[in-house]
């Protein structure tokens, strides 16, 4: 990608977030509450793409570090009564720990492909299971977060529905531009090197194992730093919500969608999934048909695998620089 390439989808992105700052002006209560979920999962498919779309390790366990993350933030403001920030710190730092021995793990014992998914599924799976059976985060029962008292937002970072939009929005641009100063740097090369041939890449020099546990630990700090601002939005949490196989699997289907390895893909495929979930969601009440967006989930991954192997993103993409540089050149 040469620099007039990379300057025009700099100057897309911030246009982009530009208009979804101003949205909340515009938009009903209603709509900020959909637009946040949309940040939160473009937020999440970030981090997801950072491991698979460009080193190419399937994770089906990042649930976990949702949740770590989550019950940092929550008891370290609920019951030791610090700052949330410290708490966000703590979570991305005790998730960046745990990624980085699922990682080692697997890979120092050549754990690949569909086993080491299979180990990262085992490992969530655990860890929901822990926190199940452990009271000092109330178990089952859940663990719930007082009202925060009367201090500025932004100290004790709790809110109503456009402040929690502007957090994850924050969130998403930070995640957008981290990734992109990430993949455009030697780092970054050598990631998608391991991606395309692990073996050429390892024969050329570059320490794949290494690389790749740091690849893990940068996903799942950023995983758990979204779950932490989840917590403070949700107030309760619940083991089997926070890490359960089903968040695992919501917060890829965006990336998947939208086209992993891209930058954009995540957001795009966020934008996609979340308004048709919450129109399915609605249809599925008014019908009383259970399980009909989960239907809907289901058909759309297979259409899009069926006619977009590669996610809507990267199509459109090609389409918008060749009418960018039509323009250009006439």
């Amino acid at each position: 990608m040469n620099n007039a390439t990379t300057r025009m989808w700099g100057g897309l992105a911030i246009a982009f977030f530009a208009i979804m700052a101003f949205l909340p002006v515009v938009t009903s209560d209603s709509i900020v509450a959909v637009l946040t979920l949309i940040m939160m999962f473009a937020f999440f498919g970030q981090a997801w793409n950072l491991m698979m779309g460009y080193v190419g390790q399937l994770s089906l366990g990042h649930g976990l570090y949702i949740g770590l993350g989550a019950y940092a933030c929550a008891v370290s403001v609920g019951t030791f009564g610090l700052s949330p920030w410290l708490g966000i710190l703590i979570g991305a730092a005790i998730s960046a720990v745990v990624g980085a021995f699922v990682a080692w793990l697997g890979f120092r014992f050549a754990v690949k492909g569909i086993y080491f998914t299979l180990l990262t599924i085992a490992v969530a799976e655990m860890g929901r299971l822990s926190f199940e059976n452990w009271s000092f985060v109330g178990g089952n029962a859940g663990y719930f977060l007082r009202v925060a008292q009367d201090t500025h937002p932004l100290l004790s970072l709790r809110g109503g529905t456009t402040f929690y939009y502007f957090c994850f929005l924050v969130l998403s641009i930070l995640g957008f531009w981290g990734t992109a100063l990430l993949i455009r740097s030697r780092l970054g090369y050598f990631w998608r090197a391991i991606r395309e041939d692990e073996d050429a890449a390892r024969a050329i020099g570059v320490r794949a194992l290494r690389l790749k546990i740091l690849a893990v630990m940068i996903s799942a700090a950023m995983t758990s730093v979204g779950g932490s601002f989840y917590a403070l939005l949700s107030g309760s949490l619940f083991p089997d919500t926070m890490m359960g196989m089903r968040f695992s699997i919501e917060i890829i289907i965006a990336p998947i969608i939208g086209g992993m390895g891209t930058l954009f893909g995540p957001i795009i495929g966020a934008f996609f999934v979340i308004p048709i979930n919450e129109i399915s969601n609605h249809a599925a009440q008014s019908m009383g048909i259970f399980g009909l967006n989960t239907l809907i989930y289901g058909v759309l991954i297979l259409m899009v695998i069926v006619f977009l192997p590669d996610g809507i993103w990267p199509p459109v993409a090609k389409r918008i620089e060749r009418w960018m540089k039509g323009g250009a050149s006439s």
